[in-house]
């Protein structure tokens, strides 16, 4: 079974999922992919999984560094995995490149390249939002591109981790 629960954000209402081990999605309510991951009926109810990732969101929010993420399933083909755990190694205040992300797993594949393009379907498609962090991949030119839940909130995220912004306001 499938569980859900909200939290509602300095950004705006999110919807969290778990499998009731482990979180599975966590959404900005409305935003492109929305629920991707929830399969079949899903019951509103609170639990353990959710109580860990509303002490994360909130440290977070406050501008804080969680120390320990909630218990993750990230669900996707094996090359999304292969995207989204590179997601896990940008430490927070810092940013990587699309194009860095295809260099380092196609070297750790043994190939000389891969579409940077292909991976940024695959940053797009993270079903945990900000946890995973997606909104710390940009452009190879350090510009803020495609963000599932609005350019807005990932140059928000980006500054609440007090990152440098290359040019804020050519937002791709």
């Amino acid at each position: 079974m499938t569980y859900t629960c909200s939290y509602l954000s300095p950004l705006g209402p999110l919807t969290m999922a778990s499998n009731g081990e482990a979180l599975i999605g966590l959404w900005f309510d409305g935003q492109q992919y929305f629920g991707s991951g929830l399969l079949g009926q899903h019951e509103e109810r609170d639990g353990a999984v959710f109580a860990a990732t509303r002490l994360w969101l909130d440290a977070y929010f406050r501008g804080e560094r969680p120390a320990t993420s909630p218990p993750l399933h990230l669900i996707g083909t094996p090359f999304q995995q292969q995207v989204w755990a590179e997601l896990l190694t940008i430490p927070y205040g810092a940013t990587a490149t699309y194009g860095a992300i295809a260099t380092s797993i196609a070297r750790a594949a043994g190939r000389n390249s891969m579409s940077a393009q292909a991976v940024g379907g695959a940053v797009g498609h993270n079903p945990i939002s900000i946890i995973v962090p997606c909104h710390r991949v940009v452009g190879a030119d350090g510009r803020l591109t495609g963000y599932a839940g609005g350019l807005h909130r990932k140059e928000a995220l980006l500054r609440l981790e007090q990152i440098a912004l290359a040019d804020p306001l050519t937002l791709r």
